[in-house]
């Protein structure tokens, strides 16, 4: 089982032909509302891949509070530790334009979560393969998870996304960590790939199209990435981690594992929305199936 200790948000999503400039109104050419949050994201992801998930979190206890908890039920993921607490869920704000997206979170209910309150799971961390956080709650939560992960022998990663939470604090704690290249440059400076020799087989560096990057103690490896036509790639990220997450929860070895995960994170992008175009494994097999002929 993978526990998910992360955000759980609605998806305000808005789609136009470009970008607009400072100041400037643009037409959009659709709305929509889609579960997301990093979080939930990534359980969803784990929990189509086949995995058993269990999601702590919060949700508001407005009308979007509901359609969160309800959506990650249906999803297979278990939500006896997602939270109801009063006040707002958290939302995030999408512009999708020119085959890329901009984002702005205004966290709500995740943001209450207390650090004290990840004592009380420690029986849960224990029971679980793998525990994956992102940096979307209170980073004190975050960090007594990844002590208390450490300290029991719980294997974890560590999204840090938005990487302007991470800090130096949690390095001795994280088992694995998974930056995209921007966040890597902001954690690590401009020679981030110096960083992979630190921690060979814990750092991966996700490329996007171009697949990811770690060291393997010998040698500096990049795992091609896979042709795709995007659509919209929010949650391309969490697609991989929630991949990821599984893959090494069933003891893939580490390559093949990061190969699984780009699989998964190529298919996410083809549909809208970050939820949307998650995978189910048999998709995944294929494409890397197809990659291999």
């Amino acid at each position: 089982m993978i526990t998910v200790v992360g955000s759980i948000n609605m998806d305000l999503v808005v789609r136009t032909d470009r970008f607009p400039k400072q100041g400037e109104t643009a037409m959009g050419n659709l709305y929509t509302t889609i579960p997301g949050g990093k979080g939930a994201n990534q359980a969803v992801a784990a929990a189509r891949l086949g995995s058993g998930v269990q999601m702590v979190g919060a949700v508001g206890t407005d009308a979007f509070g509901q359609v969160l908890a309800e959506g990650l039920d249906n999803e297979g993921v278990q939500i006896e530790h997602v939270k109801q607490l009063d006040g707002m869920s958290g939302i995030a704000n999408i512009l999708l334009s020119e085959g890329d997206n901009r984002i702005i979170v205004v966290p709500g209910a995740n943001h209450l979560l207390e650090e004290e309150g990840m004592d009380d799971l420690e029986s849960l961390f224990k029971a679980s393969d793998l525990v994956i956080l992102q940096l979307e709650i209170p980073l004190p939560v975050v960090q007594r998870t990844l002590e208390i992960c450490k300290r029991i022998g719980t294997p974890t990663i560590l999204n840090p996304a938005p990487s302007a939470g991470y800090c130096k604090e949690m390095e001795p704690y994280w088992t694995y960590l998974t930056p995209n290249e921007s966040e890597a440059e902001e954690i690590f400076g401009e020679q981030w790939e110096d960083a992979l020799e630190q921690f060979p087989n814990r750092l991966i560096v996700t490329l996007g199209k171009n697949g990811a990057r770690y060291f393997d103690g010998g040698r500096h490896v990049t795992v091609e990435g896979y042709e795709t036509s995007a659509v919209d790639t929010t949650g391309a990220g969490d697609t991989f981690n929630g991949a990821f997450g599984v893959a090494l929860s069933e003891q893939m070895p580490f390559e093949e594992a990061v190969r699984f995960a780009n699989a998964a994170a190529s298919l996410s992008v083809e549909k809208m929305g970050a939820q949307g175009g998650m995978p189910g494994r048999e998709e995944v097999l294929r494409r890397m199936r197809g990659a291999a002929e």
